[in-house]
């Protein structure tokens, strides 16, 4: 029995994840390494696919200043349930439930969020946080930044209330473990009054 001819063997097909890096190569002329722009890719990738956030965009420069480069790539989404309700929101919103005879939160339509794309080993201090949050604007818009993912879903969300404009700006931090794992933390640009349960 002989050894089977490898230059015959097919390679494997390739991966969704890296169906995504190649159909969104780095950019020629972007200032960010292509560490940093794989890595977002490989957060947004898991937003869409494991979490079903819809509208995932990629965002290189300042909303604010198109001239300007984000520190890093960034990404902005809708995910399927609003991740956060300040405090005095919650409370406003139980009262009119109890007005109208109903208990319980009702359903919120998301928000538009920011994530920042990082890895476990990445060491961060409150000056590069400070530098994200700079760049960023309090709310990502739905139109700037590269659409990631042909096949989403309508991307809904409702627009910016009273809470989300008064509050500190807040995103998303995506932390990448070399096991592939993500978790995701709310980071606020300062503080914020803790959550009632």
């Amino acid at each position: 029995m002989g050894v089977p001819d490898s230059s015959k063997t097919a390679a494997p097909p390739a991966s969704a994840l890296q169906k995504c890096l190649d159909a969104h190569p780095l950019p020629t002329d972007s200032p960010h390494s292509s560490d940093f722009h794989n890595l977002a890719l490989q957060i947004a990738h898991n937003l869409r696919y494991q979490h079903q956030w819809s509208g995932v965009r990629l965002h290189t420069v300042e909303p604010s200043d198109k001239s300007r480069p984000l520190p890093r790539p960034m990404l902005s989404g809708v995910p399927p349930n609003r991740l956060y309700v300040h405090p005095d929101e919650q409370i406003e919103l139980l009262q009119i439930q109890k007005d109208e005879g109903k208990t319980g939160m009702p359903d919120l339509e998301p928000h538009r969020e920011w994530v920042l794309p990082s890895h476990l080993r990445e060491k961060w201090t409150l000056r590069r946080f400070g530098e994200a949050f700079d760049a960023i604007e309090r709310s990502p818009a739905d139109t700037e930044g590269e659409l990631l993912f042909d096949s989403q879903q309508p991307e809904g969300g409702e627009g910016n209330s009273k809470w989300r404009e008064n509050l500190p700006k807040r995103l998303l931090l995506g932390t990448l473990d070399d096991d592939s794992t993500v978790v995701y933390y709310i980071v606020h640009d300062g503080i914020v009054k803790p959550r009632q349960n």
